[in-house]
């Protein structure tokens, strides 16, 4: 078999191309053939015919999966270079942002999407009508790769350096509670105050049992207690708001309640270790226009007043232009 000559050449072979990638970030031929919505012969064919043209196998075939062979996995990844290469030189030559398509794949953490972005997504959707946003949220760090994630909104150290990632935001950290729970247990005055307290620890990255604080080049760290361990975000909010405890958060997590009275922080005269917001993209890819067009929105959906995010709604309009029959 062999590629077609005439005019359409090209257009078949990067077609093909599109085709392979799509199978060897799947992993099977149906699953590539739903994503890609055609048949899935159409997608063996193609794969076939892309493997008798360079002469090599990219595919090790089995009855219950697929294997990239290793020249399989060399060419993924100058294929899916050249793929993004030419979405971005078909995005210039468009001259706007609002012809992307497609869908871009985000994953993020839970709360921060929750407050910060998800009640903002109307303005991305309005200013890019022929985009879809698929969210995955979760406080762990999933597999940008496996998961088919174009780029992740992470918080905090990144524990692998080969990552490609910028950085959008710094925010605070704070000791907060609420109200009611200082009214019954008092505000601690020093760090070391914390310990006659109840803790809502955290243990994910970021948390534990171990708060430490500086103040005028002094560094003092406190272990705390507390009979409450959560493991994401959100169960850090209801365990806090709920006046169980005092926790450690950053600011972005509480932005609405401290804002209201709701939650308030202690503490105030000592500094704890910031946090940043990055935006990480799979290692050995250059990011696509849609992920780069989402970071952008979000970097400019964040009011950020020396490292404090306040969260804005969406304006009426682009609601009403998402919403509008089209």
């Amino acid at each position: 078999m062999q590629f077609p000559c005439g005019e359409n050449a090209a257009m078949d072979r990067f077609a093909s191309f599109d085709t392979f990638v799509t199978v060897y970030e799947t992993g099977s031929f149906s699953a590539a053939a739903r994503k890609l919505a055609v048949g899935q012969p159409a997608v063996s064919k193609s794969v076939a015919l892309l493997e008798s043209h360079l002469g090599t196998r990219l595919l090790t075939r089995s009855s219950r999966k697929l294997v990239p062979t290793e020249a399989g996995h060399r060419f993924y990844m100058h294929a899916r270079q050249a793929i993004e290469a030419a979405a971005a030189a078909e995005l210039a030559a468009r001259g706007s942002a609002a012809n992307l398509r497609g869908q871009v794949s985000v994953s993020a953490a839970t709360t921060f999407a929750r407050l910060h972005i998800i009640p903002r997504l109307p303005l991305f959707l309005a200013q890019h009508p022929e985009l879809s946003v698929d969210i995955q949220l979760d406080d762990g760090n999933v597999d940008l790769f496996a998961e088919g994630v174009e780029v992740a909104l992470r918080m905090g150290d990144l524990a692998d350096s080969g990552l490609t990632a910028q950085r959008i935001a710094r925010g605070r950290r704070a000791v907060v509670g609420t109200p009611a729970y200082f009214e019954v247990r008092g505000e601690p005055r020093v760090p070391q105050e914390l310990m006659a307290h109840e803790a809502i620890v955290y243990s994910r990255g970021g948390g534990g049992a171990n708060w430490s604080f500086q103040r005028e080049g002094i560094d003092v760290s406190v272990a705390v207690h507390g009979r409450v361990t959560v493991s994401v975000s959100e169960g850090v909010r209801a365990a806090v708001l709920a006046g169980v405890g005092l926790a450690i958060a950053s600011e972005w997590m509480f932005s609405p309640e401290l804002a209201s009275g709701e939650v308030r922080r202690v503490l105030t005269d000592w500094s704890l270790p910031s946090i940043d917001l990055w935006a990480v993209y799979p290692a050995g890819r250059m990011a696509t226009a849609r992920a780069r067009a989402f970071v952008e929105f979000v970097r400019e959906s964040l009011d950020v007043d020396d490292g404090q995010v306040n969260a804005a709604p969406a304006p009426q309009g682009a609601v009403a232009a998402v919403l509008r029959p089209s």
